[in-house]
């Protein structure tokens, strides 16, 4: 798999942009991507569809907005940005704006940029990296962080329970992250609820899954939980098993108490 500095090169990264609202930002966010060669202008409008459609639930923490869409046509090969606003922006967001950084993707299928995220959610999980990323004066700057260079020292983890807690004891769970498209930020809050369960040492008794709202209330009886945003949610409506709310899908401190909270420990 392509890593993140492959998939978000130097020529996708744009600081101190302006935009005069949420559109604008993700179109910004979509031209770095069609003139690195990842996508066409349709798939900028797809990606501003899907907000007008699903809500912004595509903002996953505070300031920071993922957009994407749906593979289609319009995607020539998996690519990725990174458009730092010079004023924030309104996406309407219930506690997440405003929004000063959009990371746009662009994906051919579900797992060819597994990698890619897993390695931007850890960056983005860590403080002291995501202020970096956030201050990095130019683009090459903020590349360098993205290739693991020049990356600050890893805040403290969060405490783990002892893997013995695990409901069921050695039995495998099933956790289904979800989003409208099942690509994007579905799989950037497996990735870091992923790391939560594996420096818990639960790895082997809980798999996530990442998916879109649709294939969620089918998969819904094969999970213990749904984690997923506000907006989802109340999409999703009752499906017959708990389902959690994130906020901010780069906190694995929260991810963790959500966690806790599955599994009553």
């Amino acid at each position: 798999m392509a890593a993140l500095s492959e998939i978000l090169p130097v020529e996708a990264v744009l600081v101190d942009a302006p935009a005069a609202d949420w559109r604008e930002a993700v179109r910004r966010a979509g031209d770095l991507m069609v003139a690195t060669g990842a996508a066409t202008d349709t798939y900028t409008a797809e990606m501003i569809e899907n907000v007008r459609e699903n809500g912004p639930y595509i903002v996953i923490a505070p300031g920071l907005a993922f957009a994407h869409a749906r593979p289609s046509p319009a995607v020539l090969r998996t690519g990725m940005s990174w458009v730092r606003l010079a004023e924030p922006v309104e996406f309407g967001h219930e506690t997440n704006d405003p929004v000063d950084l959009v990371v746009g993707l662009a994906a051919k299928d579900a797992s060819e940029h597994t990698a890619a995220m897993g390695a931007l959610a850890r960056l983005l999980a860590d403080p002291d990296t995501a202020r970096a990323l956030r201050e990095a004066p130019t683009p090459q700057a903020v590349h360098a962080i993205l290739r693991g260079d020049a990356v600050p020292e890893r805040a403290k983890e969060p405490e783990r329970p002892a893997a013995s807690a695990a409901r069921g004891g050695g039995d495998l769970h099933k956790i289904l992250t979800v989003c409208g498209n099942g690509v994007g930020t579905s799989l950037f809050l497996k990735q870091t609820v992923e790391g939560v369960l594996d420096r818990w040492g639960w790895g082997r008794y809980v798999t996530v899954e990442a998916t879109d709202t649709i294939s969620a209330k089918g998969k819904a009886n094969e999970a213990v939980a749904i984690l997923t945003s506000r907006e989802i949610a109340r999409t999703l409506g009752d499906v017959g098993v708990p389902v959690k709310v994130v906020e901010d899908f780069t906190s694995a401190a929260e991810a963790d108490r959500v966690l806790r909270d599955t599994y009553d420990v």
